[in-house]
C-alpha cells in the first residue's frame, strides 16, 4: 500500500472533536444507506458523526446507531443551523436521500457553507438538469463519488475513462471518483489515480454507501478530497478482500479494523 504514510492515525493528544466531526444526511425511507455511511465514517476514524434526518424517521436512526448523534431536520433552515456549527468539519449528502428538491437544497447549503463536502448518489442525480448550478456552487473541497449512470447525468464528456474523469474534475472543480472495477479518481489540478484492488464481491447493494462513509470520515479528519478518495477506495477494496466470499455491505465497516491494523504494521515495518 502506498497510503500508510498518508493515513491520519489518532495522535496521543486527540479528543473526539480534533479527530473530526462528520455530518451525514439521512433519508426518510431508504434509511439503510445513510446508516451504512455513518458506521463507515466512525470506523475510518471520524471522532464524532452526526446524522441529520427528517423528524419523522429520527427514531429509526436512534435505535440503530447508538454511537452517532441523531439531529432531526424539519427543513433546509434547520439543516443549515446544524452545518453552521463551528466544530463541523465535513458533510456527506446523498445516500438514500431521494432525488428531491430537499436533497438539492441540502447539497447546495453544504457547498455554500464552504465545508469539505462529499456528494454521492441522489445528491449527484438531482443536478441532472442543473449541472451549471452545481458546478458554480463548488468553491471549497468537494468529493463526488458517482457510478457510471450518475456520472453521465451531470457530465457530458468524451474519451476513455481517465480522460472523462479528468475533464469532469476540471469542469466541476470537484475531485471526481468514478466507481467501477477500475475506480478512477481525478482532482481538478490534474492528479489522477486508478484503483484496481476491488474484488467482484463488492458488486452488492450498499457497498457504495460504505465507500461514501469512508470518504466523509477521511474528509472530516482533514485530508484533501483526492487523498480521501484514493485512501477510501483502497480501504474499501481491501476490506472486501479480507472478508472474502459471502460479503454483504454491512460486513465492510466491521472488516476495516483488521485492514487498518495491517496498514499500521506495514507503516511501522517501513520505518
Amino acid at each position: 500500500s502506498g497510503w500508510a504514510d498518508e493515513f491520519p492515525w489518532p495522535r496521543w493528544n486527540d479528543h473526539k472533536y480534533s479527530r473530526g466531526h462528520a455530518i451525514v444526511v439521512g433519508g426518510a425511507e431508504m434509511t439503510g444507506a445513510a446508516r451504512l455511511a455513518v458506521q463507515s465514517a466512525m470506523r475510518v476514524g471520524a471522532g464524532i458523526v452526526s446524522i441529520a434526518v427528517p423528524t419523522e424517521s429520527a427514531v429509526i436512526y436512534r435505535v440503530s446507531l447508538p454511537g452517532a448523534i441523531v439531529r432531526p431536520v424539519r427543513d433546509t433552515g434547520t439543516f443549515r443551523e446544524i452545518i453552521e456549527e463551528p466544530r463541523v468539519s465535513a458533510c456527506l449528502v446523498g445516500p438514500g436521500n431521494g432525488v428531491t428538491i430537499a436533497t438539492r437544497e441540502k447539497a447546495l447549503a453544504a457547498l455554500r457553507q464552504k465545508l469539505p463536502v462529499e456528494l454521492d448518489a441522489d445528491a449527484i442525480s438531482v443536478f441532472e438538469e442543473t449541472q451549471d448550478l452545481l458546478f458554480s456552487s463548488i468553491e471549497s473541497p468537494c468529493l463526488m463519488t458517482p457510478h457510471d449512470g450518475e456520472f453521465e447525468r451531470v457530465f457530458t464528456v468524451e474519451g476513455h475513462k481517465i480522460a472523462r474523469v479528468r475533464q469532469a474534475a476540471q469542469l466541476s472543480g470537484a475531485t471526481v471518483l468514478l466507481k467501477g472495477a477500475d475506480t478512477v479518481i481525478a482532482a481538478p489540478d490534474g492528479r489522477v489515480a486508478i484503483n484496481d484492488n476491488a474484488p467482484p464481491e463488492l458488486a452488492t447493494a450498499g457497498a457504495g454507501d460504505v465507500l461514501a462513509g469512508f470518504g466523509v470520515g477521511l474528509l472530516a479528519r482533514g485530508l484533501d478530497p483526492f487523498d480521501a478518495g484514493c485512501i477510501a477506495t483502497w480501504l474499501h477494496g481491501e476490506a472486501a478482500r479480507a472478508f472474502g466470499p459471502g460479503l454483504v455491505a454491512e460486513d465492510l465497516p466491521d472488516a476495516l479494523p483488521g485492514v487498518l491494523k495491517e496498514l499500521k504494521e506495514f507503516e511501522r515495518i517501513g520505518k
